[in-house]
């Protein structure tokens, strides 16, 4: 019988312990309040982006190795898209007032 393979969507009610597992084990190395959505979005961008399709095992194992680095990497990228939303929608305000006046 072959392993049951689904979207590793289908796999998240039921890897609680795993999360919650990789959530200690970040703040133990220093990881200021990770959260489970930001450690799934993680994990669906670097890990599984092209591979979508697993096993239940093959999910908890993702999760579980997921290296601090990658996580870092990925906190460090989306700090930077945010920022870099933040300075067009200050350049569009300035540009507004200064239109305005």
């Amino acid at each position: 019988m072959e392993p049951i393979k689904k979207h590793v969507n289908q796999w998240r009610p039921y890897i609680h312990e795993a999360m919650n597992s990789k959530i200690d084990e970040l703040e133990m190395l220093g990881y200021e309040r990770p959260t489970k959505k930001e450690l799934w979005e993680c994990l669906e961008a670097k890990v599984w982006r092209k591979e979508k399709e697993k096993t239940l095992h093959q999910v908890v194992q993702d999760v579980l190795h997921l290296k601090d680095a990658i996580y870092m990497s990925y906190l460090t990228v989306e700090a930077q898209k945010q920022d870099d939303n933040l300075m067009e929608s200050i350049q569009a305000l300035t540009n507004k007032q200064g239109k305005g006046q």
